[in-house]
This record gives structure tokens, sequence and C-alpha cells, in this order.
């Protein structure tokens, strides 16, 4: 899990309102622990055991790390949901649809949702919490539309949690009755051990990236509630087994939604535009079904 990758507590969350250019810096509030820190705690312990303990066996120490991080784990998520819990209800009382995107990087998020802005600017009020590691390019991006956006830099943080979002709610202030679209910071893995307060998660894959990896990640896809395949406009050109693609993801999860589309033509469009618009109206249902 994310213990042992590089989210760090002592890395600095950047939130940057684009509107006003804004940049709130403070200790990030992810509240995973350093896999540095972890292995380190870890190391001490073998050494203490080696220094003190000689005839405990290698097996029993590992055990016992093995406890201490599943602990930690579960601690970690245990507050996440906590918050997130809070995040639905603020959602809820304002009666604001919330949909966490994610994807691997490159898949097309912040294409596909840019142009999801401008063709629905008539019919539905949007405005976008973007994730990035570093720059603000992508929200520069959403920016461009004239919607309301905010930016989350995570430094080596690996996705957004719901501590970040419960502050950069505060800085976007989006209105009532309308949509929030948040761009979790591109990874298949990590982003979808986190409930942000979301109404449903959206998973986005490119027809780039071959048809496998619902396979592969296949908690990413279980977790998700909508799979959008992205830029069918490129199926003549590559070799995508579509029906292969998505046979595995159903295979996974077999409830979740699916549409194909590409940003590009615009094909497939309409029904993901439907769907979104049915939710949004639908204030008695807001997850995906």
């Amino acid at each position: 899990m994310c213990v042992t990758c590089g989210c760090s507590d002592n890395n600095e969350t950047t939130i940057t309102n684009m509107e006003n250019q804004h940049h709130d810096h403070d200790h990030h509030t992810h509240t995973l622990a350093d896999g540095t820190v972890i292995t380190h705690s870890h190391d001490h312990q073998h050494h203490h055991h080696h220094d003190h303990h000689h005839h405990e066996s290698e097996a029993n120490i590992h055990a016992k790390i093995h406890n201490t991080t599943i602990s930690l784990e579960q601690e970690i998520l245990g507050k996440n949901n906590l918050l997130a819990a809070q995040n639905r209800g603020w959602f809820k009382g304002r009666n604001i649809l919330a949909l966490n995107l994610m994807s691997s990087p490159g898949a097309g998020k912040t294409t596909l949702l840019t142009r999801t802005i401008n063709d629905l600017k008539g019919k539905l009020n949007i405005s976008v919490i973007e994730g990035d590691q570093e720059t603000t390019n992508d929200a520069e991006k959403i920016k461009s539309t004239g919607c309301k956006v905010v930016q989350i830099n995570t430094g080596t943080g690996c996705h957004l949690d719901a501590s970040m979002i419960e502050k950069g709610l505060q800085e976007l202030n989006p209105p009532l009755n309308s949509v929030v679209m948040i761009e979790n910071v591109g990874n298949l893995v990590c982003p979808a051990l986190f409930d942000l307060g979301e109404a449903a998660k959206v998973v986005i894959l490119s027809v780039t990236e071959g048809e496998d990896k619902p396979i592969k990640y296949p908690y990413m896809f279980r977790s998700s509630d909508i799979m959008i395949l992205t830029k069918i406009d490129l199926l003549s050109y590559i070799n995508f087994d579509v029906q292969r693609c998505l046979e595995y993801a159903k295979q996974v999860n077999p409830n979740m939604q699916i549409f194909q589309v590409s940003a590009t033509t615009g094909e497939g469009l309409d029904g993901l535009y439907h769907w979104l618009c049915q939710q949004v109206h639908n204030s008695s249902n807001l997850v995906a079904v």
C-alpha cells in the first residue's frame, strides 16, 4: 500500500487559487508516513533485536514490523474516511455533485475535462480541484475555459486525500447546485485507496495504455463507478482490443458503467454528458448506478 511509497508527512502541500493566484503553503496534510521513515523504523527494530535479543528469530521481527505497518495503514485510512464523510456531508448540504477523476499520467483527463466544461457551459456550473505533484500547468488549461479552479500540488505525494480536498474547497467555494470535478494525481494505484467524499469515482483509461490495465490494476477499476475509455479516435492507428478491454473491466467490476469517447472528435460524448446531467438533476441519487 501507499505506506511504502514516496508520500511524506514532512512534505509541503501547496494550494493555489487560480482566480487570484493565492498560494497557501502549509505542512503536508497527507497522513501517510514517508517510506524512508517506515524503513528506518523497521531497521531500528531489526537492529534493536539484533543487539539485545539475539535469540529472537528474524521471522518474528518481520511479523512485528508487518503488523505495525498494517495498524498504521488502518489508522491512516480511518482518519481519512472520517474527513471524507465530512466532505460528503458538505457536498450533500449544498447539492453539489463531486466526481473523483483518476487515471495514469497522459490518459487525457485534462483534455476531456476542458472539453466537457466548454460543451456544457450553458447547462452545468462546473468548478475544478486540480491535483498534481508540481506545476499549475493543467490548472491554467482549466482556467482558460472560464471556470473556477484551485490547484493542489502534493510535492512527493502520489494522490489527493480528504484533508487536501477540505482545504481546496475552502479556496474554491463552489456554488450551490453545481458540479465539482476533482482531477486526481496521475496514478492507477494509490488514489483508489482514498475516499475524498465524492459521489462517484471515475477511472479514465486511454486506448494507448493497453487493454489489460483493468486486470493489472484491479483495485482501481473495482472501486470505480464509471470507466471512460478515451482517445478512441486513435484505434485505427494502434493495436488495442476494445472488446477484450471491456471484458477485463467487467470481469473486475460487473457493475461498472462504461463510456467510450474521443475528446478530439466528440464521439461518444453525448452519452457521457447525458449521464452527467442526469446525476446533477437527480439530487436524491447522486451516486452512479
